[in-house]
């Protein structure tokens, strides 16, 4: 059995050598274009089932992001330092990462419907239950409970998509998907900001998205469409192992790479996501004549996460599809391009907050439109450069890797820092530390961010150096076990119309 997870039979050989080789690829690069290559030829149901993925994802996004927007009310309410508070972000993805492999598994051998449609149940039932908690430690496991929810619905839903569509369709309905994630965030600052404010409790910020939740359970359950894996593309490739599955992907060097960048990727989302809003709120009330609320930056902050996801993950999209055809290299260039960017704007936006008012909120949305660039791409590489199989394994283990390295541990590692710091800035007085040295603690802390950019911005740059051959790798598989296919049919055929003695 070959990497690919294909076992080559003799008289079709000659399809993985060779000229041969790349005329398959050619043939079934037509053949799917031919297909699927107009959002014309995408019926209601496909369009539906597109539209229930995106409304999930946001909502689940909206739950996320949630307690960032109330999170100087959540310190207050549970009485926390910045440790404390990051890590109630931690625990949750750390459920999230850990039950990611396991749907993974499922996803690519049960009813991907079931499986979701259970998920979405039970971190909306997790989500409100929790609201009510009023001990942080019991809050933390409930928040790990929604982690478990969310890991069902993320590992899966990408792959729905990759079996509806090929090529441009493709790319087109992931970023649709994952344009989601930035509105969603910004959502659910806005959100838990909002009702908390208006019910003068931040818990109701919690009781909203359960709402939505609810009405998501039986869009997945009763509407979605979950098609054969493979569809798109008239794959018959049948699951391997989860051994051979996992040391095919830890060979997959696009894979390798790629994973590590979003690793990056995922540790600087997490943690802007989580102490920007904090850290926003105590720049600017440190400038003379500056005194803003804690809920009106993270509507602020909010609103500028969501048009940095409505600039960002479409111009990434677009990119990538207006590239990919004269420079088949595209894909990692443009996501470790942005990453260079947004590193540097990310960088000033965080020196002036304490100066200025308008040029921090201008240089963290370039920062975040850049960053914003990769969503869609990386899920398509991720999807082209692995067989159909084994997509729901390879979307697990990505989410694994990048949470376990990613945002798992850099909201805490950054809240560490930052309580360590206060420390040294406040010589030791840590009763009451004044709003400059929490705001120097935390802006020196998160500087991290800007180098883990840089870093990730270099791996992107290194997978353009294998993507175009491990792309090849799966068409050529895709293509030998459709001739495969074929020719055992036609075998089997012959047989059934001779006569019988």
């Amino acid at each position: 059995m070959d990497q690919s997870g294909i076992t080559p039979n003799t008289s079709n050989q000659q399809l993985v050598n060779g000229s041969d080789n790349d005329s398959a690829t050619a043939l079934l690069q037509e053949k799917q274009a031919r297909r699927r290559e107009n959002l014309g030829d995408v019926t209601f149901r496909e369009y539906m089932t597109v539209g229930i993925l995106c409304f999930v994802n946001l909502i689940n996004y909206m739950d996320r992001f949630t307690i960032a927007g109330v999170l100087a009310d959540v310190k207050s309410e549970f009485n926390i330092g910045d440790d404390w508070a990051g890590l109630l972000q931690t625990v949750f993805v750390i459920a999230y990462m850990v039950f990611a492999p396991m749907f993974g598994y499922l996803g690519d051998r049960y009813s991907r419907r079931k499986i979701m449609a259970a998920g979405v149940a039970l971190w909306t039932m997790t989500t409100f239950a929790g609201s009510y908690v009023t001990n942080y430690y019991w809050f933390a496991v409930f928040r790990g409970l929604v982690g478990i929810g969310e890991a069902s619905y993320s590992t899966i839903a990408p792959t729905i998509i990759s079996d509806l569509f090929v090529g441009n369709v493709r790319s087109k309905m992931l970023a649709f998907f994952y344009f989601a994630i930035p509105v969603g965030s910004g959502f659910g600052y806005i959100v838990g900001s909002v009702a908390g404010a208006i019910a003068g409790d931040w818990r109701w910020g919690l009781r909203v998205t359960p709402v939505l939740g609810a009405a998501a359970v039986i869009l997945v359950a009763f509407v979605m469409q979950d098609p054969e894996r493979g569809q798109a593309e008239e794959s018959t490739m049948k699951p391997t192992s989860y051994g051979d599955d996992l040391r095919a992907l830890v060979k997959n060097p696009s894979f390798m790479l790629s994973t590590l960048a979003f690793t990056c990727v995922a540790f600087v989302t997490g943690a802007l996501a989580w102490w920007g809003p904090l850290f926003i709120y105590l720049g600017l009330n440190l400038q003379p004549g500056v005194a803003i609320s804690k809920e009106r930056v993270s509507l602020v902050f909010g609103g500028i996460t969501m048009a940095s996801g409505l600039a960002g993950v479409p111009l990434g999209a677009w990119l990538g599809a207006a590239l990919l055809k004269r420079f088949p290299r595209a894909h990692p260039f443009i996501c470790g391009a942005g990453l260079l960017v947004s590193a540097p704007a990310m960088a000033l936006g965080m020196l002036l907050t304490q100066y200025y008012f308008y040029a921090p909120f201008v240089f963290m949305f370039i920062g975040e439109v850049a960053l914003n660039l990769n969503w869609a791409i990386v899920a398509d590489m991720s999807l082209y450069i692995v067989i159909p199989p084994r997509r729901s394994t390879a979307e697990a283990f990505q989410i694994l890797i990048s949470h376990m390295l990613g945002d798992a541990g850099s909201p805490y590692l950054i809240g560490v820092i930052s309580e360590s710091l206060k420390r040294s800035l406040g010589s030791g007085d840590m009763e009451s530390p004044s709003m400059s040295v929490q705001f120097r603690a935390l802006q020196y802390a998160l500087f991290v961010t800007c180098f883990v950019e840089v870093i990730g911005g270099a791996f992107f740059l290194m997978t353009t150096k294998y993507i175009v051959r491990d792309k090849q790798k799966v068409d050529r598989a895709i293509a030998e076990a459709e001739a495969h296919g074929s020719e055992a049919s036609h075998s089997q055929a012959q047989e059934e119309n001779v006569p019988g003695e």
